[in-house]
């Protein structure tokens, strides 16, 4: 066992650090002391102005967010996963075709009419993770804070910054889509692999 695990209950700030380093992947910035127990413990490396977790910080941060088997959270966070993997293969499509025409070629922003029939269907998408959200919110606050942290992302997006719909330099609305499709897969254990076998599996259902 890591240094970190050891110590989680006289450093709970960094241990939520870690966390939030897995499900973000990369942090840039400057490095809080917080941030810094993490890097010494060996969970997260830091290269240039960016830092990332280890593998070893991948297990742990793990380990530190899983629920237990057969409570009540987890099977709440696993029919929201079931609910939700149809949802995210819909929000995929939809950036693509925010950056792409049908023809191929790329989005410029120039046909209003094209670009407010996109803008319809993430609506279409938010009403349907937000309701998913506050129903499994009632068993896992974590899952509830991604439906603010969703609407100040299209907030922003109806505000005028559409780069950030699918720009992975901001918090914008694929961003945040991203850490809570993240976080989800640690709260269950569940792998990558897993996880877009039963994307397909459940796309392939709702299609017949």
């Amino acid at each position: 066992m890591n240094d970190l695990a050891i110590n989680t209950s006289t450093s709970a700030t960094a241990s939520s650090e870690l966390v939030g380093l897995v499900v973000k992947g990369m942090f840039r910035g400057p490095v809080s002391p917080e941030l810094q127990l993490v890097i010494d413990a060996g969970d997260a490396v830091a290269k240039g102005p960016m830092v990332m977790p280890t593998p070893a910080g991948i297990s742990a941060a793990g380990a530190l967010v899983r629920l237990p088997e057969g409570s009540d959270e987890e099977k709440a966070v696993n029919d929201f996963l079931h609910a939700f993997l149809p949802v995210n293969r819909r929000l995929r499509e939809l950036c693509t075709a925010w950056q792409c025409r049908p023809d191929g070629s790329a989005n410029d922003h120039s046909d209003a009419q094209y670009d407010a029939r996109i803008r319809d269907q993430l609506d279409d998408i938010h009403t349907d993770v937000s309701k998913m959200l506050r129903r499994a919110g009632k068993q896992s606050a974590d899952l509830l804070a991604y439906r603010d942290q969703l609407n100040v992302a299209l907030e922003r997006f109806d505000g005028g910054d559409t780069a950030s719909l699918t720009s992975p330099l901001t918090d914008g609305y694929h961003t945040v889509w991203m850490w809570l499709h993240q976080h989800v897969l640690m709260m269950l254990g569940v792998t990558r692999a897993e996880d877009e076998a039963l994307e397909e599996k459940l796309v392939a259902g709702s299609a017949e």
